[in-house]
């Protein structure tokens, strides 16, 4: 064999013994994101994820493109539109946080059709061929109420806090916090508003409902609602309750605040924002042909009173508290469901 023979077959070797990139499989394809709600601090954190992680994918070659587009109105047929809109366009694979788990099925089904991969996060879809990255929100619901029969032994009356109408998310949360209460009979829920996620609008709400309310010892939330309960409630001049927290920044201000003032202790418990990141991985991955299985779970953030601080210093002002997750961090997921 000559030198160069020689020199080209050491060289097979060395590439066949190298382990294989995705990036020579997904460098021309394009991912979507289809977001339903950009009203509050947790989808801008989202958003801000996405593009941060996605805009380095782009940029390293790892695919071609990651637009995100979000409805202007939180309305499913806006959304199914949005997704067909998608199809026509030629992207390869859809991310997408659902304004519902049922009514999106149909333009989710022609995207599958169309040989498109559709992974749905947060607000995920019951359509068989999509993939789904969901947190157990209803044990994210119970485990607060869990949390308060330890704080709260003798129990109490509740306030509840839901989210955004008609969304899925909304109604698990809600569902395990009513479990919670099953669970723990020494509570009881006297009043319930929708917060939509947002403080100033569950500043309103527990407003309005304040004054029909008996005394509460506990207010249980969906997360960017605390700090908002927070502030009507000193505004009425009633006893603070133990408010559970979702883990944005107002809220772990104010925590902190509260806690050196007067030691007021709480936790906080949220879906880390960047869970956006990881369903944008685990298309790639799909992209590059690996078998997933189309159900994941993923662990929500919960934060305690001993590491609230170190967990308020990682959060940005506005922000949320948060997670963004790498390649190797879906390659984990993945193999883990297995």
């Amino acid at each position: 064999m000559t030198f160069r023979g020689m020199l080209l077959a050491s060289v097979a070797v060395a590439c066949a013994a190298m382990p294989v990139s995705a990036l020579a499989d997904t460098s021309d394809k394009k991912i979507a994101l289809s977001n339903n709600y950009a009203g509050n601090s947790w989808r801008q954190a989202m958003l801000t994820s996405w593009d941060k992680v996605t805009g380095e994918a782009v940029k390293a070659g790892v695919v071609a493109a990651a637009d995100a587009f979000t409805t202007a109105e939180n309305q499913a047929t806006e959304q199914a539109a949005q997704i067909q809109n998608m199809i026509l366009q030629g992207y390869d694979a859809i991310v997408l946080n659902a304004a519902s788990p049922t009514a999106l099925n149909g333009a989710v089904k022609e995207a599958c059709d169309a040989g498109i991969i559709v992974v749905s996060f947060d607000g995920v879809v019951s359509e068989p061929c999509a993939w789904r990255i969901a947190v157990d929100f209803k044990e994210m619901g119970r485990s607060q109420v869990e949390y308060l029969s330890k704080k709260l032994p003798e129990g109490g009356n509740l306030l509840e806090i839901r989210g955004l109408a008609g969304v899925f998310v909304d109604d698990e949360i809600s569902a395990g916090i009513h479990e919670g209460v099953k669970q723990f009979p020494q509570f009881k829920i006297v009043g319930s508003v929708h917060g939509d996620w947002a403080q100033d609008v569950a500043q309103k709400a527990v407003a309005g409902i304040l004054p029909s309310l008996p005394e509460i010892a506990g207010v249980v939330t969906q997360g960017g609602d605390g700090y908002g309960a927070a502030q009507a409630i000193a505004a009425a001049k009633r006893p603070m309750p133990v408010i559970v927290m979702g883990n944005r920044e107002d809220e772990l201000k104010w925590w902190k605040e509260q806690k050196d003032a007067k030691n007021y202790e709480t936790m906080s418990v949220s879906i880390a924002p960047g869970v956006s990141t990881l369903a944008f991985w685990v298309a790639q991955q799909i992209l590059d042909g690996k078998e997933v299985k189309k159900d994941l779970v993923v662990p929500f953030l919960r934060i305690d009173q001993d590491n609230l601080e170190q967990n308020l210093a990682k959060t940005q002002a506005g922000g949320v508290a948060n997670v963004e997750y790498t390649q190797a961090d879906a390659i984990k997921v993945i193999e883990g469901a297995k």
